[in-house]
């Protein structure tokens, strides 16, 4: 431990930094941990979505074995005419399983479900660097010439505005981030400046004996140091429940509205960061203002 001069433990106002301290890293961690989850989800769904188109063909309107035939026509033209499209690499219709199973969260099922017309759903795949070539307006006509009532669902467009959300939220989080940091830092000044007061004529004895400002500073610096880990680290400790909890209810959605929300290693690594650069940033605002401080004494 490093040596001191002066007890900067006693003090009542540097008691209260490790308790600002924490409450910050509390809420820097909880913006931090959101903007990772949600930066994680939509890369997700820019991966899986990015390169692939949806068609949809209305069915044949009636009940019966005629009306699934004519609409499973309707479907063989449309991949036909998909397939013969360039950048496509594959086409897939859904089967009646697959459909069944996306409108069963919603509607339930049974034999009304079994009987009922429902749109077919066709997957565009796309080929690798082919997404920025493909013109879905080109792609939309040949359908609609193939079979007239289907339609082209592109992804591209909500997409983009899904990632505009993200980015938002993303700098948001950055801001409440950048906003804990300047208030720790105001709650260090005052605490140092405090100290320093409390301190003055320990201060003078050894600005006698020949002490330098480095000298003091450090040992100012040195205490904030272990005041913004302690609380820093009590932050983040509390903020893990809080983050599981909310874990736990994302895991709860089901019938896939929202993918799953998680956290990388190299996510927690960054939110780690967050305590350490508390107790850094507490370190040097302590001494700054300690040489700020003696550099106007007389």
């Amino acid at each position: 431990m490093m040596r001191t001069d002066l007890p900067l433990a006693r003090d009542r106002a540097a008691v209260l930094v490790p308790v600002l301290v924490g409450i910050m890293v509390f809420l820097a961690v909880l913006a931090g941990a959101g903007a990772l989850a949600l930066d994680n989800v939509l890369d997700r769904w820019k991966r899986d979505v990015s390169g692939s188109l949806t068609a949809q063909v209305p069915p044949v309107p009636g009940i019966g074995e005629a009306a699934r035939a004519a609409t499973d026509d309707r479907v063989a033209r449309a991949v036909a005419a998909l397939r013969a499209q360039p950048g496509v690499a594959a086409v897939r219709a859904l089967d009646r399983g697959e459909l069944t199973a996306l409108v069963e969260p919603w509607i339930g099922s049974g034999a009304l479900l079994q009987d009922l017309p429902m749109p077919r759903l066709i997957d565009i795949t796309l080929r690798p660097g082919a997404v920025d070539r493909v013109d879905p307006a080109a792609m939309a006509a040949a359908l609609r010439a193939a079979v007239p009532e289907a339609t082209l669902d592109e992804h591209r467009l909500w997409l983009a505005r899904l990632m505009d959300l993200g980015e938002a939220i993303g700098g948001l989080a950055l801001a409440v981030v950048l906003v804990v940091g300047a208030a720790t830092a105001v709650a260090v000044v005052h605490a140092t400046r405090a100290g320093l007061a409390v301190h003055r004529p320990v201060i003078e004895i050894l600005h006698m004996i020949g002490a330098q400002d480095e000298y003091i500073a450090r040992q100012f610096a040195g205490h904030a140091l272990l005041q913004g880990l302690k609380g820093g680290l009590g932050g983040f400790m509390l903020a893990i429940p809080a983050l599981a909890g909310v874990g736990l209810l994302a895991d709860r959605i089901e019938g896939g509205l929202v993918p799953r929300v998680g956290l990388s290693p190299l996510d927690w690594a960054v939110l780690m960061l967050l305590p350490l650069g508390a107790a850094a940033l507490a370190m040097l605002t302590a001494r700054l203002t300690v040489l700020h401080t003696l550099a106007r004494m007389p």
